[in-house]
């Protein structure tokens, strides 16, 4: 099968875990997952299948978007309610302080992964020392948060935030440094990611549905198609001798067409893969099909 699974990761699933499921479930160990989630996390975690697994790091669109629900009155070593308290305090603030720093924390900015999370630094996640009780030390990396919308408060001392950022934000972390600015300790107690570049929910499918699927036959169907992640590329059209150039990786001279980056499609409208233009010079980039 060839495509991408939108998965509705469940609460308690690692990503990997639903790797792991999928390679049974789809019949093929060539799977690729766009973006990393929490156990504890739900939400879209797109699988790209067969030749789409090439897509992954080709993405126009890497940013997403979280609904997240931050707790006051308590810090933990993980950052999230599924840890160990080290930390808690009355709460003194609420929905004002709240609404007043949320400005302060759109836009550019530096942040330090937390210790348990995947990023490496000598080789070594940094979990894997978290679990250790060690302290890694990190550097800050560069994020950009493009909005925070507040959605209310679902229960007392809890406040429910859609973040939309840049791949690699940490909300565990952006929550920590929101109640820290309104004076207060603070862990996320839920986390649902919406959106993954260009994929939402409405794209995902509950893993339930996914067997339900293979059972009945229909597995191939939930599939979308890979060139979905390119679309907002310019679409350039092969004629038959274009596109075995293409298929045998030669360049095409004197093609007529702009510089820039193209998604193709074949005579038939069948998706080929990406190329460029250079000059009046087309080169392929990435094949999606097998090359005859």
């Amino acid at each position: 099968m060839q495509g991408i699974l939108v998965v509705d990761k469940p609460a308690g699933w690692t990503s990997f875990d639903v790797i792991a499921k999928l390679r049974g479930v789809l019949g093929t160990r060539k799977l690729g997952h766009s973006g990393t989630l929490d156990p504890m996390a739900t939400g879209v975690l797109p699988v790209f299948c067969g030749f789409a697994s090439k897509a992954v790091d080709l993405q126009l669109d890497h940013d997403k978007t979280y609904r997240a629900v931050l707790r006051l009155g308590c810090r933990t070593d993980t950052g999230d309610v599924t840890g160990r308290v080290l930390e808690q305090r009355p709460v003194t603030g609420g929905e004002k302080e709240l609404l007043e720093v949320l400005p302060r924390f759109v836009g550019p900015q530096m942040q330090t992964p937390p210790m348990y999370s995947a990023v490496k630094v000598n080789g070594q996640p940094l979990y894997k020392a978290a679990r250790q009780g060690l302290e890694v030390e990190r550097k800050p990396r560069p994020i950009q948060v493009y909005a925070i919308e507040y959605q209310g408060s679902p229960a007392p001392g809890e406040y429910t935030l859609l973040v939309r950022c840049s791949k690699g934000t940490y909300i565990r972390t952006l929550l920590e440094e929101i109640a820290a600015a309104m004076g207060q300790l603070g862990t996320m107690s839920a986390l649902r990611r919406v959106r993954a570049g260009l994929f939402a929910e409405a794209d995902a499918h509950t893993m339930d549905c996914i067997l339900e699927a293979r059972q009945q036959g229909t597995l191939e169907a939930l599939l979308l198609p890979v060139e979905r992640v390119f679309e907002p590329l310019p679409l350039l059209t092969a004629d038959a001798r274009v596109a075995a150039h293409l298929m045998n990786g030669c360049p095409t001279s004197r093609y007529p067409a702009p510089d820039g980056r193209y998604r193709v499609r074949d005579a038939a409208g069948a998706f080929l893969g990406l190329a460029n233009v250079t000059g009046g010079v087309l080169r392929v980039e990435k094949l999606f099909v097998e090359r005859g």
